[in-house]
């Protein structure tokens, strides 16, 4: 099993296959709009634009499981992003990454990338690697800023 093998939805409650993402690196990413880590918006877009034509995208999953830190409709989530911070990597519908109704793509991915003590997300904006094979290679905290992940998204995108 990897990633292409899951189905998630758009913003509109649109049935996305992730195989459209096959041969890509991916970044995933669970966001929120009223968190201190918010502003890393800025630096995942840089991280996109720079490489998205050599076959990254960032996928943005917001969660308001944490301190509600994501209030509000898909419609306005995706407004506040894209007004404030000029995102143009793909967003999906608002969802929950623990417990029992969280999206079986997130139980996938802490599966396959646990925590040290949990495999439970802790918070917002806890973002996953994938390789170009649709396997999860890293996990990182909501501390690691995209500019410390971006040698290794490097390095994924050259070995192809």
């Amino acid at each position: 099993m990897n990633i292409y093998d899951f189905e998630v939805k758009d913003p509109k409650g649109n049935e996305v296959s992730l195989s459209k993402y096959k041969g890509k690196v991916l970044l995933v990413v669970n966001t929120a709009t009223g968190c201190g880590f918010t502003p890393q918006y800025e630096d995942l877009e840089k991280l996109y634009r720079k490489y998205k034509d050599k076959g990254f995208e960032i996928l943005d999953f917001p969660c308001n499981q944490f301190l509600n830190q994501a209030k509000g409709t898909d419609e306005e989530i995706n407004s506040f992003c894209t007004l404030k911070y000029d995102t143009t990597f793909p967003r999906f519908k608002k969802c929950d990454v623990n417990g029992p109704n969280a999206i079986p793509l997130y139980k996938w991915l802490k599966s396959q990338k646990g925590g040290f003590i949990t495999k439970a997300i802790k918070w917002n904006f806890t973002k996953f690697l994938i390789d170009r094979n649709g396997n999860v290679v890293a996990r990182f905290s909501p501390t690691t800023t995209p500019d410390k992940i971006d040698s290794k998204v490097e390095k994924l995108l050259s070995h192809y």
